[in-house]
């Protein structure tokens, strides 16, 4: 690669990353499992990953499905995907495939949409996720920085990094990822694989990319997209793991030189880009669940105690039943960030009770029983994420999803954080 095309390159944060994939012979069906943010209320789905993908190799083996977050024996299960991950490498069981991008197709079963992607390697030193920052890669929603630590720990023992990020581009022009796909595939972009995903998560595809012909079109067409203040790519999944990485490279860069600052790999993350005009990326509400409640206690701490039929409208479930509710005190201009706000000061009062972030009605119909109170919410229309980041910085935490639980990224590629 010439030094120009590095430069090029560099200005638009990208790193060509060393793509790392199963050996020939795995199973890349029970390889591949759903980002480990997902389902994080639901056991069942786990164990049923478990028993599915039993001895073969997997990423369930080397990554922590976040539903073990606070169990007992967490720091166990962080060890123990530390030592698979050295023996995947050491044994073979993961390969350096190549230096270069890899071009996605995802089809989505539940929806029959097909979405379009591109994995590269973004620089940490061109993001920060505090609000307002006026960075390259910015954060979209609050980031909630207790959140960081238990990921931390992960992060910091890890050999390789399998992300679960997806990050935004404003291509209106489908200038940068769909060109890819027009150029043709076959001979010309060796297919790395073709296969279903396990648990209803669809069908996906890859393309090497590797020419330096293609990636320096990919770098001057990202240039073009660079706004008037400096943004390019917005977080649209894995906020906080992509905060997570920067931690640990804050962390770890006081201890190098110079020179090793500009290469360590540990400076890079590994995420896929998507076209927020892509026909196929819809965004999907975060609905909300409370556990372990008194529904009365906090239907009046939320609605005032006089209660109202004025301001915020908020659909409440419970047992079955719908109720429709309005919140008092609504300073914010989403109904997502008045209802966040009224949760977390009734979590602050109420210890014992616990909150989680669930996709699709379903789920939250199912959750929202005995002493649990779900709330339904809209969603927000993509086409207004860039100009309110750019305008009013990171949204409310948990404003939006990239689609349901089965349509997030699958673990499949990697590559090396440690040198």
């Amino acid at each position: 690669m010439t030094e120009e095309l590095r430069e090029k390159l560099k200005l638009v944060g990208v790193k060509i990353p060393k793509i790392l994939l199963p050996k020939d012979g795995v199973d890349l069906n029970k390889w591949a499992v759903v980002a480990c943010d997902q389902f994080t209320s639901e056991p069942e789905y786990w164990q049923e990953v478990e028993r599915y993908v039993g001895e073969s190799p997997s990423t369930l083996k080397i990554t922590l499905p976040e539903i073990y977050l606070e169990s007992e024996n967490k720091s166990e299960r962080i060890a123990k995907t530390v030592i698979e991950m050295k023996k995947y490498l050491d044994e073979g069981i993961l390969e350096e495939k190549f230096e270069g991008m890899v071009l996605i197709e995802r089809a989505v079963t539940r929806t029959a949409r097909t979405r379009k992607g591109l994995i590269v390697a973004l620089d940490l030193e061109k993001y920060e996720y505090i609000k307002g920052s006026k960075t390259l890669i910015r954060a979209t929603e609050g980031t909630v920085e207790s959140r960081i630590p238990p990921r931390l720990e992960i992060r910091k023992e890890a050999l390789v990094e399998l992300p679960h990020i997806m990050v935004l581009i404003d291509d209106p022009e489908k200038t940068v990822i769909e060109p890819l796909f027009e150029e043709g595939l076959g001979q010309a972009k060796p297919l790395l694989y073709d296969f279903e995903l396990m648990m209803g998560g669809g069908h996906i595809k890859g393309w090497k990319i590797s020419e330096e012909k293609e990636i320096e079109n990919i770098a001057n067409n990202l240039k073009k997209l660079i706004s008037n203040d400096g943004f390019l790519f917005a977080m649209g999944d894995g906020n906080h793991s992509l905060a997570t990485a920067k931690t640990h490279w804050n962390n770890l860069k006081s201890t190098l030189s110079e020179e090793e600052k500009e290469k360590h790999p540990a400076r890079f993350a590994l995420v896929e880009i998507v076209n927020i005009h892509d026909e196929g990326l819809e965004f999907e509400p975060i609905h909300r669940v409370i556990f372990n409640v008194d529904r009365d206690d906090l239907e009046k701490f939320l609605i005032g105690n006089e209660g109202q039929l004025q301001g915020s409208p908020v659909q409440m479930i419970f047992d079955g039943q719908e109720k429709l509710i309005y919140l008092g005190e609504t300073s914010l201009n989403l109904l997502v960030g008045n209802l966040q706000k009224r949760l977390d000061e009734y979590l602050i009062i109420h210890p014992e009770a616990k909150i989680d972030y669930v996709h699709g009605e379903g789920s939250v119909k199912k959750l929202a029983i005995d002493n649990n109170v779900g709330f339904i919410l809209p969603g927000m229309k993509k086409e207004e994420l860039f100009p309110t980041v750019e305008k009013d910085g990171a949204l409310p935490r948990k404003t939006f999803s990239m689609g349901e639980a089965e349509e997030k990224r699958y673990y499949l590629e990697s590559r090396k954080i440690v040198r």
